[in-house]
């Protein structure tokens, strides 16, 4: 089964009760927010499927919102929520290891794709986009699970990491500003915790 099989049968199913589920990501709109970005600045949500992070960013004015994800379904159910809002936002099927992005992005959203890159090539080809797409002085806000957090998602192996081993994977290209831990607690009310970062372009 390929990675786009996969997630597709995985968005097939009730996506309300998906593990990592968000009622509101406040975390991540919090170090967004940390980043001080203008409304008309480029925002990519990598692997946003249907998280319902970009309705509030909309909710703050934000006009030049692009959501990537690599199961067409998720997309889907993203638009069919936010109904005629769904058409101030850029909807791309894309692969993150081999996606060519339309433009740069000053902020660069990851929940938890990264760390389903258990591959060092597939890191590197993520990597890769980071450094071509992100310019200098722009922000990449990401999370993955925490050293102490799960060991599989949706079935999936994972890479776990704390704020100074993902910043090293990401290489000297960014300044770590900030770093926080996360309990998120899924649908079914288990704790997952989550390990986020806030980085700078330089």
């Amino acid at each position: 089964m390929t990675k786009r099989d996969h997630w597709q049968n995985s968005w097939s199913s009730d996506p309300s009760q998906k593990s990592w589920v968000q009622e509101r990501p406040d975390l991540s709109l919090k170090m967004i927010a940390a980043c001080g970005l203008g409304k008309d600045t480029g925002v990519l949500d990598m692997g946003g499927g249907a998280s319902t992070l970009v309705d509030f960013l909309l909710d703050d004015g934000l006009n030049n919102i692009t959501v990537a994800d690599i199961s067409e379904t998720s997309l889907e159910l993203a638009q069919q929520r936010l109904g005629e809002r769904a058409k101030q936002v850029s909807w791309i099927v894309a692969d993150a290891c081999n996606w060519q992005p339309p433009q740069k992005f000053d902020l660069w959203h990851d929940r938890a794709v990264f760390h389903f890159l258990t591959e060092a090539a597939d890191r590197k080809a993520y990597k890769q986009r980071l450094y071509k797409f992100i310019p200098k002085g722009g922000f990449l806000v990401m999370a993955t699970f925490a050293l102490n957090g799960p060991k599989k998602c949706s079935g999936l192996p994972i890479v776990q990491y704390d704020a100074q081993s993902l910043a090293n994977e990401i290489g000297d290209g960014f300044n770590l500003l900030e770093s926080q831990n996360e309990t998120h607690t899924t649908p079914g009310g288990t704790k997952q915790n989550f390990q986020y970062v806030r980085m700078q372009r330089v």
